[in-house]
């Protein structure tokens, strides 16, 4: 857990470090702040972290619950994103954006293997680290080290990122997904 405005280094760039050189360390972002910002949750976001949470808004249960989901494999952050409107086109319009930057897809990727799809196919679906697992009757950690290689393949920052890249390059096999432009 980082607090967003951790004194030294930065809580965002703290958090952006541990999720770039920790891919398997997941992030819970803090914030103090009593408005409902949307641009800070948009570069909580852009850090990897897999949770934001208001301290304001926040009860002990909730905060262990958010802890437990974490370990869980779940990212609660894509909660905070889906409640709020704006924030969720804003991050879409970014993602889509991604390929304009001057590179092509193909230059910004590695292929996937059969597997890391068939993976990437069931968090497109809204499975869990473990629901994978146990569907595949593998550990937990293989699904992670799984899920590390497909984020790391695809320059994706979470799992969301992850989705939307195979969503709009069609890399998801046998399903149509949709989303907003």
């Amino acid at each position: 857990m980082i607090d967003v405005e951790y004194p030294s280094l930065g809580g965002l760039e703290l958090a952006k470090t541990v999720s770039r050189k920790f891919p398997g360390t997941k992030v819970i972002m803090l914030s103090t702040n009593p408005r409902d910002d949307c641009e800070e949750l948009l570069q909580v976001i852009k850090t990897g972290a897999a949770a934001y949470l208001k301290t304001r808004d926040s009860t002990t249960n909730a905060l262990a619950d958010t802890i437990e989901r974490v370990c869980n494999g779940e990212y609660p952050i894509n909660d905070c994103v889906w409640s709020k409107p704006e924030a969720a086109l804003r991050v879409l319009r970014q993602f889509r954006d991604l390929t304009t930057l001057g590179k092509t897809f193909e230059e910004t990727i590695s292929p996937l293997s059969p597997r890391e799809k068939q993976i990437l196919t069931y968090i497109a679906d809204g499975n869990s680290n473990k629901q994978i697992s146990v569907i595949f009757g593998v550990s937990e950690q293989t699904i992670k080290n799984h899920v590390s290689a497909i984020l790391r393949k695809l320059n994706a920052n979470d799992r969301a990122h992850a989705v939307y890249i195979a969503i709009s390059k069609g890399l998801l096999p046998g399903k149509t997904y949709s989303y907003v432009n």
